[in-house]
């Protein structure tokens, strides 16, 4: 084991010392070395989100476990799980959950949770970040080292599918504004970092709807509360126009990212991503995280899971 990262460098040097055509100055070896293993470009790992499968309609493929097997034979390297689809979360189904990722050799890399924060009700914001201390520690007992959070909407769309009509704007509770909003949020998720910290799992405020809707609105919160233990979680789909600009803009703090795709046509909506230039945008932010499939589409998922995995592989190699 080396001591020291001059101790590495001058190993790395040795190392490239043995190929005549290559070799540089006994002065130039050390820079040398550092400088190819900084541009030395790292695919990102490929996961998938148990959501992909269920999609909250495909029942016969709900079952957590089942959906780890999958994926395992289907050739992601890890999996995400939605905390909505589990039907279990007793201790010794969650020691179930990471035995059977680890036999089929995937990581348990996401959990994906809700949360709704939006309200002036003191109470009900408690209960939210009760529940979401709860699944910080269940996150832990997984061996899950992120967790994506979000703002929670307003609840002032009739349904999710009312919402997506609506591009996913929708009006504060009468007598309310976003200003009132983004207080509790910030005032919500500060109270939940000490346990996240605690136990070692990363939070992510994901550009998902509410005051996550836009960049601006995610910043706006994850640098209010200055943590390192609240970070970004990067929704590739969840921009539904002008979607490379703003990518861009929560680049630098992302830590983990969710890639959607729609073979067959989008559940809600259909978005024509470039993936090159996602992956290229990333990367300009040395970006070296997961990369989770969020399969869309009305294809079976069966079928266009694969066809995804393929399309990411591609882009992200």
């Amino acid at each position: 084991m080396y001591r020291s990262r001059r101790e590495f460098l001058s190993a790395a040097a040795a190392v490239a010392a043995l190929a005549p055509l290559s070799r540089t100055t006994s002065a130039e070896e050390p820079a040398a070395a550092e400088a190819a293993l900084a541009q030395r470009k790292i695919a990102n790992r490929i996961a998938v989100s148990t959501y992909s499968f269920w999609q909250f309609r495909h029942e016969h493929l709900r079952d957590v476990e089942k959906c780890i097997t999958l994926s395992a034979e289907m050739g992601f390297d890890a999996v995400e799980i939605l905390h909505r689809q589990m039907t279990n979360e007793t201790p010794a189904y969650l020691q179930k959950l990471k035995r059977t990722a680890l036999v089929n050799g995937v990581d348990l890399c996401g959990f994906s949770t809700h949360q709704g924060f939006l309200s002036p009700d003191k109470e009900k914001r408690q209960k939210n970040i009760d529940e979401t201390i709860r699944y910080i520690r269940m996150a832990y007992e997984m061996g899950i080292p992120t967790m994506r959070v979000n703002t929670g909407t307003w609840g002032t769309s009739k349904d999710f599918d009312d919402l997506m009509a609506h591009r996913g704007i929708e009006q504060p509770i009468d007598g309310y504004t976003d200003e009132d909003g983004f207080q509790w949020v910030i005032d919500s998720l500060e109270k939940c970092l000490p346990e996240a910290e605690k136990c070692g799992v990363l939070l992510g405020l994901e550009n998902h709807w509410g005051l996550g809707r836009t960049p601006e609105g995610v910043l706006r919160i994850v640098d209010a509360i200055d943590n390192p233990w609240l970070q970004v979680t990067l929704d590739t789909g969840n921009f539904l126009e002008d979607p490379y600009d703003r990518l861009a803009l929560m680049a630098p703090k992302t830590v983990y990212v969710q890639a959607k795709t729609y073979i067959g046509g989008g559940l809600w909506y259909s978005l024509d991503l470039d993936y090159p230039r996602i992956a290229k945008l990333l990367q300009q932010q040395s970006y070296r995280g997961y990369v989770s499939l969020e399969f869309e589409g009305r294809e079976d998922p069966l079928i266009g899971i694969p066809q995804s995995l393929s399309l990411l592989r591609s882009a992200f190699a």
